[in-house]
């Protein structure tokens, strides 16, 4: 007697959502988790201004990732980006004068410094052969020094509220949500630009073509330098527009940026990019800065010190490493 046929109504599709549900990138259960525990923490946070005030804050990360995965996943790092914000506020607060009426003048001018930073590292790295770490650091070091000696190691100039609305201005009886900050609108269509060029235009397919193997893909007629120039200047970019916002939020400091290009990199990792290259997601980097927001809030809202966040950080970078490592390995004896 045969066995009786399988039904596939039944099995078929539990089986079709569990892979699916598998085959979804951690850091979106992740994600999920830490703000489950917000939540308990602060039922106050499912309020529009408590969520709202989280991707507020989450904002200039969550752009600075999203730039900084073009060059992760290029082969590279992008070390020069804290100093780009830094350079933006107190470029912006110098430049301006109190003058509202030279806002649009100078954003477009810090747009135009962060394409030139961009430019410079990817060329520096893709014609010269400087290690993109080693590049970027002495990039970083020259715009830090620039931006002390233009401000002479102090706060200068001022923000206008034109400058300052990016960061600051909330709008009000929205509905659905009741308050929608214009930084979390410029965080949506920045995101949103990059993930378009990243995985829906030849150019994010070159780039990882670039990150996996830049010798085979130079064989195969990729222009390797465009390509990470093109990287480098995204990110410089995206340092730009983190930095206006940041200026909105707090005005101008002359330390605004210390610190920022580990955690855009940090979230980046935590999104699943591989600090190897070769591969990199704009949508997953941005949930690793959410993560890392969460986290960060999860830690205040306990009462550890802030120094914790360092160690934290730290820890996954260097996991991230011994895993990517590890992985690498693997793959090459299979």
């Amino acid at each position: 007697m045969s066995a009786p046929a399988e039904t596939p109504g039944r099995d078929t599709p539990r089986g079709g959502l569990l892979t699916r549900l598998g085959r979804v990138n951690p850091v979106f259960w992740l994600l999920i988790a830490l703000l489950g525990i917000i939540v308990i923490l602060s039922p106050n946070f499912l309020e529009p201004f408590g969520y709202m005030n989280f991707l507020r804050r989450a904002a200039p990360i969550a752009i600075l990732a999203a730039g900084q995965v073009f060059v992760l996943t290029s082969g590279g790092f992008d070390l020069s980006q804290g100093a780009v914000v830094t350079l933006t506020v107190i470029g912006s607060s110098i430049l301006l004068g109190a003058n509202p009426d030279a806002t649009a003048f100078v954003i477009a001018a810090m747009l135009a410094a962060g394409v030139t930073v961009g430019v410079v590292n990817g060329l520096v790295v893709a014609k010269l052969k400087v290690p993109s770490i080693i590049a970027t650091l002495g990039m970083m070091i020259t715009l830090g020094g620039i931006a002390l000696t233009w401000s002479g190691g102090a706060p200068r100039g001022y923000l206008p509220d034109t400058f300052r609305f990016f960061g600051r201005f909330m709008f009000k009886d929205v509905p659905l949500v009741t308050i929608l900050p214009v930084a979390v609108l410029v965080m949506i269509a920045v995101c949103a630009a990059l993930w378009w060029i990243m995985h829906r235009t030849n150019f994010g397919k070159l780039l990882h073509a670039v990150g996996d193997n830049p010798r085979s893909a130079l064989l195969a007629g990729v222009p390797v330098t465009k390509v990470r120039v093109g990287a480098f200047v995204l990110s410089s970019v995206s340092a730009v527009i983190a930095g206006i916002l940041l200026g909105g939020f707090a005005g101008v400091s002359t330390d605004v940026g210390i610190g920022m290009e580990l955690q855009a990199i940090t979230a980046a990792v935590i999104g699943g990019a591989r600090l190897l290259g070769g591969h990199g997601a704009v949508g997953a980097s941005v949930a690793g800065a959410l993560v890392l927001q969460a986290l960060f809030t999860v830690l205040n809202m306990l009462g550890l010190p802030k120094p914790l966040r360092d160690v934290v950080q730290g820890l996954i970078l260097i996991s991230a490493v011994a895993v990517a490592t590890w992985r690498r390995r693997r793959s090459g004896e299979d």
